[in-house]
């Protein structure tokens, strides 16, 4: 009995251990020191200084591998662990970190994985983790915020090309050329300089270029922001309620667990009285 309790003690231990801000902030640690390390490589520095530098790569590799072989090895679900987003993300890019970078065939792809390990730290620190999330979420309205978008863009591209293309051939030639420059119009870049060309020959185009900027820079952008706020919103709320669902689980275990000490301590005692 002892070394099953010592054993189910020590797995709790290591739980703890995985879930404790102390290891946390040096996973968070690591991986920024590999950022670093990803950004030293991109200069001209003496050997000696890119073999530590090799040798440190090696050590953060290692060390990646280890941190999740433990995150799998305390996780009670398995298949919780492979089949969660983040921890598929995690294992693949550790795995990929592995590809030996002396190989030539390889070493690009070994490059890219260990630059993408910077992508860690998403999620490792759980805001971070909440704001992917949401934006994920909030993709699908995004997706027809967009396509409202696109169509306004090519309305007015089409009613640029018919007017403006004899103005400004390159800027106005066709549909396509026509919405790059809206979308240069729509990021503010050097947009009155498009618009007073136009103005020479047309001086009331500027009601163009004004609507479309009211369009797509205020009221679309609007749009878009207020898409992501609302799912922000609704995740947040959600994540609330099921912490407190949580809470109200966990208070009915303890007593449940009261109640069964109280129960065993009434038997015993009705056993004592009757010896």
């Amino acid at each position: 009995m002892s070394p099953q309790l010592n054993s189910v003690s020590g797995f709790e231990k290591l739980r703890l251990i995985e879930s404790s801000k102390l290891f946390q902030g040096v996973v968070i640690a690591i991986i920024i020191l590999s950022a670093l390390t990803i950004g030293a490589k991109t200069y001209d520095v003496p050997p000696l200084i890119e073999q530590s530098l090799l040798v440190l790569d090696n050590a953060i590799t290692l060390f990646f591998l280890v941190e999740i072989l433990f995150r799998f090895g305390v996780c009670t679900d398995k298949k919780r662990f492979l089949l969660d987003g983040w921890n598929l993300f995690d294992t693949l890019v550790v795995i990929g970190s592995l590809i030996p970078l002396d190989n030539s065939e390889a070493v690009l792809l070994g490059r890219l994985l260990r630059v993408f390990r910077v992508l860690r730290l998403v999620s490792v620190v759980p805001e971070l983790r909440f704001l992917i999330n949401s934006l994920l979420k909030a993709i699908p309205r995004m997706g027809y915020i967009a396509l409202l978008m696109f169509i306004i863009f090519y309305i007015y591209a089409a009613m640029g090309s018919m007017f403006f293309a004899s103005v400004d051939e390159e800027l106005w030639g066709d549909v396509a050329i026509a919405m790059l420059t809206l979308f240069r119009v729509a990021t503010f870049e050097d947009w009155t300089d498009v618009m007073y060309a136009t103005m020479e020959q047309y001086p009331l185009s500027w009601l163009f270029y004004i609507t479309f900027i009211f369009l797509t820079a205020f009221v679309f952008l609007n749009m878009m922001i207020g898409a992501i706020l609302e799912v922000m919103s609704e995740e947040q709320n959600a994540k609330q309620a099921q912490k407190a669902h949580d809470e109200r689980d966990e208070i009915a275990r303890q007593l449940q667990a009261v109640q069964n000490q109280l129960a065993a301590l009434t038997e015993q005692m009705g056993g004592g009285r009757r010896d």
